[in-house]
C-alpha cells in the first residue's frame, strides 16, 4: 500500500474510522489527488454501514506555511459541519471524522462525480450547458441558504479557534488592490478624481454587503464544483478552507469575468447562467431582485477581481509574446468594464479599466486580438 509522503499515521486513520462506526477499518488503498494533500481512500471492512472508499485532507509534516494551513483546515471543517449539522442543504461533502491536533478530516466521496471544469476542457462549454447552470444555481444556492446565518457559522468556527470575520468579508485578496493601482500608474493611467471615489464605494460595498452577506467557500471556481458527468448534475460544492462571509455576489463574479483558468468565460446574460443564478439566490435574499442593487454588487464584485489580476501586470510584462496571461489579464478587464456598463454602475471606473484595457493591448501587440470572436474564444477556453 503506497502511503503519500508526509501524511498522518495510517493507524491513526484507521484508529479513528474504527472507533466513529464501531467496527474494525483497515486502510487498503491510497490514490493521492495530485498536487494537493488529498487523497481517496479506499477501505475494508466488516459492516457495510462504512464505505467503501473516504476522501482524506491532511497538512503534510513540515509544510512551510504549517499555521495557515492548520487555520484552513479548521475553517474547512466548521463550514462543511455548519452547512451539513445546522443547514442541512446537500450542496457539499459530509464531513465523517476529523482530527484537528493530527490535522486531518475525512470526508464522504463524492465519486463518481468529476469537477467542471475538467468536463469543460475536454468537451467545450458547449457541451455542457446544463452543468454550467447546476453551477450558476450552486454558487446562488450557497448564498441563499446561508445568508442571515452568519451567528451561527462564526459559533462554530470560534470553537475551533480564532478567527478574523473583517477579514473575511474583504477578502484575503483585498490587500492586492493598492498594488494594482500602483501598477495602473505604472501603465499612465493613474486613478484618481472621480473613479477614486467610486472605488472607495466599492470597498465600502464589499465590506458592509448587508442582507447580501452570505458565506462563500473562498474560490468560486469551476475546478471546486464536482458533478455527474452524465445524468442529473446533482452538484456538489468543494473546498472550504477559505470559507468566510463575505458579499454573495463575490461568488458571482466567476460567471462574468474570467477564472485563473480561463481565457473567457461568456456572456451569462445571454447563455442563460445569469438568470440562474439570480432567481435561486433572490429565493434567499430577495433584494437580489432589485435591479441597482444587485448591479452594483455584482459590478463591485467584478472590480474586485479585475484588480487582483492587474496586480500581476509587473510579472505579466516580462512574459515572452503571445503568453496566454497577458489575453486573460485583457479579458478580464473588458469583461468587467462590460458587465459594468450592462448594469449602468460605476461609470468613472469602467472609463478607468477601459483605457487600462486599451494601453496594454498597445503595450503588448501580440495579445491585441478579437475576444468578441467566439470562433477564436469561444466561453470557458482554457488559458495555456
Amino acid at each position: 500500500m503506497a502511503v503519500p509522503r508526509g501524511i498522518l499515521r495510517v493507524d491513526a486513520l484507521q484508529n479513528l474510522l474504527t472507533d466513529f462506526y464501531a467496527s474494525p477499518v483497515a486502510v487498503d488503498h491510497w490514490e493521492q489527488i495530485e498536487p494537493w494533500a488529498v487523497a481517496r481512500v479506499r477501505l475494508r471492512r466488516d459492516t457495510a454501514a462504512v464505505p467503501r472508499s473516504v476522501v482524506v485532507k491532511w497538512i503534510p509534516d513540515g509544510q512551510r506555511e504549517a499555521l495557515t494551513a492548520s487555520w484552513r483546515l479548521r475553517t474547512e471543517l466548521a463550514a462543511l459541519q455548519f452547512l451539513e449539522d445546522d443547514l442541512g442543504i446537500g450542496l457539499s461533502p459530509r464531513v465523517i471524522a476529523a482530527d484537528t491536533a493530527l490535522r486531518f478530516l475525512v470526508l464522504e466521496d463524492l465519486a463518481p462525480r468529476v469537477p467542471l471544469d475538467q468536463l469543460l476542457r475536454r468537451d467545450g462549454a458547449a457541451a455542457h450547458g446544463d452543468r454550467l447552470a447546476a453551477f450558476a444555481r450552486a454558487r446562488g444556492a450557497l448564498s441563499a441558504a446561508t445568508a442571515g446565518r452568519a451567528e451561527t457559522y462564526y459559533a462554530r468556527r470560534a470553537a475551533l479557534g480564532p478567527v478574523d470575520t473583517a477579514a473575511d468579508r474583504t477578502g484575503r485578496l483585498a490587500p492586492l488592490w493598492e498594488g494594482a493601482i500602483e501598477q495602473a500608474s505604472v501603465l499612465g493611467v493613474p486613478l484618481d478624481g472621480r473613479a477614486a471615489h467610486e472605488l472607495s464605494a466599492v470597498m465600502g460595498e464589499l465590506a458592509s454587503p448587508g442582507p447580501f452577506l452570505a458565506l462563500s467557500n473562498g474560490d468560486a471556481e469551476a475546478n471546486n464544483l464536482l458533478l455527474h458527468a452524465t445524468g442529473p448534475a446533482d452538484a456538489r460544492v468543494i473546498d472550504f478552507e477559505f470559507a468566510g462571509y463575505a458579499h454573495a455576489l463575490t461568488d458571482a463574479a466567476c460567471l462574468y469575468v474570467p477564472g485563473p483558468a480561463w481565457l473567457t468565460v461568456g456572456d451569462p446574460t445571454t447563455t442563460g447562467l445569469a438568470e440562474e443564478y439570480r432567481r435561486t439566490l433572490a429565493r434567499g435574499i430577495p433584494e437580489a431582485q432589485d435591479d441597482r442593487r444587485f448591479g452594483y454588487g455584482l459590478a463591485a464584485a467584478c472590480v474586485s477581481w479585475a484588480l487582483v489580476r492587474l496586480h500581476r501586470f509587473a510579472l505579466l510584462d516580462t512574459r515572452a509574446p503571445g503568453d496566454h496571461s497577458r489575453l486573460q489579464l485583457i479579458a478580464t478587464l473588458e469583461a468587467t468594464a462590460h458587465t459594468a456598463e450592462n448594469y449602468r454602475s460605476l461609470p468613472r471606473l469602467t472609463t478607468w479599466i477601459r483605457r487600462l484595457a486599451l494601453v496594454l493591448r498597445r503595450r503588448w501587440p501580440d495579445v491585441d486580438q478579437d475576444l468578441a470572436d467566439s470562433a477564436r474564444f469561444p466561453p470557458y477556453q482554457a488559458r495555456h
